[in-house]
C-alpha cells in the first residue's frame, strides 16, 4: 500500500473511533437520564462471562429490574440462557464484526422504554483485542478472563486491563487441577492499572458472586 493509501486508512480509522466515541458519550447520557446503572462486560470465548451474568441476575432480579444485551457473531444462544433468570435480554448479531460498538447500542436503547429498567449489562462479544477500541457509554467496564486461559492471559492483554474498572478472574474453582498462580494474577492486573478492583469468582459453585454485587453497585 502507498504511504498515500496508509494515511487514508489511518484517518477512516481514527474518525471511526471519534464517532464511536461521540456516541457512546451519548448512551451515556441517556442512561444517566433514566438512573440507569450500565455494565460492558469484556473477555474471551469461554471466559465465563455468560455464566457470570446468569450468576448476577439470580442475586439482583429480584429487587432491579435488568436488562442484558447480548453481543455475538451468531445465534441468540447466550440471551436465552440469561433470560430463564427473570430479565429481559436482547440479542445483537454482528456477523463479521469483532465487537460491539456504540451505534448498535444506541440502537437497541432507542427502541425500548428505559424506563422499565434500572440496570444494564452489556455481554460484549467473546474477544480480548476488538472491544478495546469501542467505549460503548456505561458506568463500568469489566474484563473477565479465567484461569483455564493460563498464568499470562492478564500480561498478554493489558490494554483491556488499563481501560477497565473491574477485573474478573473466573473458575476458581478449577484451582485444584490447574496450575495458576492465582496470587500472581491479581498483581498484574493491578500492575497494570493501579486503579482496578480485582475480585476471583467461580460461577459455578457462585464463590464471591455477592462481593461482585456489591461491588457493581458501591457508587
Amino acid at each position: 500500500m502507498s504511504e498515500d493509501g496508509l494515511s487514508k486508512v489511518i484517518e477512516l480509522n481514527e474518525d471511526l473511533i471519534e464517532n464511536n466515541e461521540n456516541l457512546a458519550a451519548r448512551n451515556k447520557e441517556i442512561f444517566k437520564k433514566h438512573n440507569i446503572k450500565s455494565f460492558d462486560i469484556v473477555g474471551a470465548i469461554g471466559a465465563g462471562k455468560t455464566a457470570l451474568l446468569e450468576s448476577i441476575s439470580k442475586n439482583i432480579s429480584r429487587n432491579k429490574r435488568v436488562l442484558v444485551i447480548n453481543g455475538d457473531v451468531a445465534t441468540r444462544i447466550d440471551a436465552d440462557r440469561i433470560e430463564k433468570h427473570g430479565v429481559k435480554t436482547v440479542q445483537i448479531n454482528t456477523g463479521r464484526e469483532c465487537a460491539l460498538n456504540s451505534y448498535h447500542i444506541s440502537q437497541v436503547i432507542k427502541n425500548y422504554d428505559l424506563n422499565n429498567f434500572d440496570v444494564v449489562f452489556i455481554e460484549n462479544v467473546g474477544n480480548l483485542i476488538c472491544p478495546s477500541d469501542f467505549i460503548l457509554g456505561t458506568n463500568k467496564r469489566i474484563v473477565v478472563v479465567s484461569i483455564t486461559e493460563g498464568p499470562w492471559v492478564i500480561r498478554k492483554h493489558p490494554i483491556l486491563f488499563k481501560f477497565s474498572d473491574i477485573a474478573v478472574i473466573n473458575k476458581i474453582d478449577l484451582l485444584d487441577v490447574i496450575e495458576v498462580n492465582l496470587e500472581e494474577m491479581i498483581r498484574d492486573a493491578i500492575e497494570i492499572n493501579p486503579n482496578i478492583k480485582v475480585i476471583t469468582t467461580s460461577a459455578i459453585t457462585e464463590e464471591n458472586i455477592p462481593e461482585l454485587v456489591k461491588e457493581l453497585f458501591s457508587n
